[in-house]
């Protein structure tokens, strides 16, 4: 049986970072890549249905007692395009504490005193990066950790819910769930093995939407500019001193949502900024829309109609709403989380999973634990030993009678 930690290393390797920009599915060809050597290793396991459609989407069931509900457990192949995923050289670190060197040439080095989650996994074996990609764990660690589960129920006389196997491509770009198939998916409901550390049990999150403002200017000769030039760039930045700093993710946290500038371009003639726009509640959020129109508007009419064009799309929404009406859903992953020796811990998300929209679209899917730490970024890890605990929560969520 090859272990979890074996098969998250594995997958690690392929680079499989999604593009916001591309209009296809997947976003990236690479994605495709994973899903076919995932679609081998299932099919290689028993899982006799396992395929890989078109769009880049993996399925397949392990038959279980049909007396039993049938559960979906999914997770996502790309890996977030905030930092480079490809050439990800992973390794186990055996802790004891203190400060971590990820790359020596580079000087890179996870402090403790600065990551504070390290203080709880002394004694763990961390996989950790070299410092210059993320790892992926978000959410490699989520596929590893199914394939590991549905590989002991098929290896073993447990009684068992039948699973149904779903990984999707794009999660990272709010696209994971566009052509997900939920019908012939034929899950009761299913969980996104998707999360973070130990314990943690997901089933609210962000309203989210992506907004994209384009401002118009005039670009001049600057020797003869003064009444002609009107500089798109300074209009720009007017426009985001309107929103209120207090609001930006790096003030806060919890329930708080925020106005996040995720990127800006610009000339003299024309300059973009986008953002993406968050809350759980949903009169809030609203607000939060109609505050970057009321802003547009303003800059309108002080510069003249067409000076700045607003488009807002909608992302996902709070699942809350649609899982409230089957928390027995929720009760089921509580008590398999005391079985295995859990604390259980329900945490708001602050950012979404397929699960928001799958929940919407008629899959009711709260989010899971995968024990990784970080995710994003160079100083990403996981604990072998956390891995090997998710698995076991997954085993028992689906032989629980």
């Amino acid at each position: 049986m090859t272990s979890v930690s074996e098969r998250f290393l594995r997958y690690v390797a392929y680079h499989t970072t999604s593009d916001e920009f591309s209009e296809s599915c997947p976003s990236t060809p690479r994605q495709k890549l994973l899903g076919a050597a995932l679609v081998e290793e299932m099919l290689a396991m028993g899982i006799r249905d396992a395929h890989m459609d078109e769009h880049g989407y993996v399925y397949g069931t392990v038959p279980g007692d049909p007396k039993l509900p049938t559960i979906g457990l999914i997770a996502h192949m790309d890996t977030a395009p905030d930092m480079s995923g490809e050439n990800v050289k992973a390794r186990i670190v055996e802790y004891s504490g203190g400060d971590i060197l990820l790359n020596q040439e580079q000087g890179i080095t996870m402090r403790e005193a600065e990551f504070e989650s390290l203080q709880n996994h002394i004694g763990k074996h961390l996989i950790v990066t070299d410092g210059t990609t993320l790892l992926g764990a978000d959410n490699k660690a989520g596929i590893a950790e199914i394939l590991t589960a549905a590989e002991i129920l098929l290896t073993t006389k447990m009684n068992h819910a039948t699973l149904k196997i779903g990984f999707t491509p794009d999660e990272e770009i709010g696209r994971g769930a566009d052509l997900f198939n939920v019908e012939a998916f034929g899950a009761d409901y299913a969980y996104t093995v998707d999360g973070g550390a130990v314990g943690e049990l997901e089933y609210e999150n962000f309203n989210a939407a992506g907004a994209k403002v384009v401002f118009t200017g005039c670009n001049i000769h600057p020797g003869s500019a003064k009444n002609k030039m009107v500089n798109s760039q300074h209009i720009a930045m007017e426009f985001h001193s309107l929103l209120p700093a207090q609001q930006r993710p790096e003030h806060t946290e919890h329930y708080e949502g925020f106005f996040h500038l995720t990127d800006m371009a610009g000339e003299v003639e024309q300059s973009t900024l986008r953002y993406i726009i968050r809350d759980h509640d949903m009169e809030k959020f609203l607000q939060k829309k109609a505050l970057l129109a009321s802003a547009t508007a303003f800059i309108n009419a002080k510069y003249g109609q067409g000076t700045a064009t607003l488009t807002l799309k909608d992302s996902y929404y709070n699942m809350r709403e649609k899982i409230e009406p089957c928390m027995h859903i929720v009760d089921r992953a509580l008590k398999a989380m005391d079985s295995v020796g859990m604390k259980p811990k329900t945490v708001p998300i602050r950012g979404g999973t397929d699960g928001a929209r799958l929940s919407f679209m008629g899959l009711p899917c709260p989010n899971l634990c995968t024990g990784g730490e970080n995710f994003h970024g160079r100083f990403e890890y996981i604990p072998v030993e956390d891995m090997e605990l998710c698995v076991k929560l997954l085993v028992e969520i689906l032989t629980t009678i």
